[in-house]
């Protein structure tokens, strides 16, 4: 069904890491252009989709069958990440905790206390991370964020299965 997303790997990471950049783009316009701050787990969800994109991105390059198995389990290590994490801020979403307490921003976590502090305190979340400020289509950016990676996790996983099993593919 899906034999032609598959049929050239090096066109299929490539379209991966044009769908992560324009994803990386859309969320700064967000930020920049619509004044959305981002909570920690948006940032968190940031790293993740630059993971992603750097794999395929990577493996797109690389004419070999090795670097494309490589970059799409890499990639779908990535993908599942942020998936987990945008799956955790859609759940807080839907049943935000009784007491909420809104933190301090990623910059300000990093500002104010050391690393091995901030860094737990950024994948904890904060109440910011409950706030939908802007959805599409009935789902919010954590919603859509998660569809993404689940599509980004199936694409290298298809890639992955197909390297293995199938024939040498052409370096197309």
């Amino acid at each position: 069904m899906f034999d032609w997303l598959f049929a050239a790997p090096r066109r299929t990471l490539a379209l991966v890491f044009a769908a992560c950049a324009a994803m990386l783009g859309f969320a700064l316009y967000l930020q920049h252009v619509v004044g959305l701050e981002p909570c920690p787990m948006c940032i968190v969800q940031r790293y993740a989709l630059i993971a992603v994109g750097l794999c395929a991105g990577v493996a797109a390059a690389i004419p070999r069958r090795g670097a494309w198995i490589a970059g799409s389990v890499l990639g779908l290590l990535a993908a599942g990440f942020g998936a987990f994490v945008a799956a955790r801020q859609s759940w807080l979403q839907w049943y935000p905790p009784e007491i909420v307490s809104c933190g301090r921003d990623f910059y300000g976590m990093i500002e104010t206390f050391p690393l091995k502090r901030a860094v737990p305190m950024i994948f904890r979340g904060s109440g910011d991370c409950t706030k939908i400020d802007w959805t599409f289509l009935g789902g919010s950016i954590a919603n859509w964020s998660f569809v993404a990676f689940v599509a980004f996790a199936l694409v290298f996983l298809g890639l992955i299965v197909r390297s293995l099993r199938g024939p040498r593919l052409a370096a197309a």
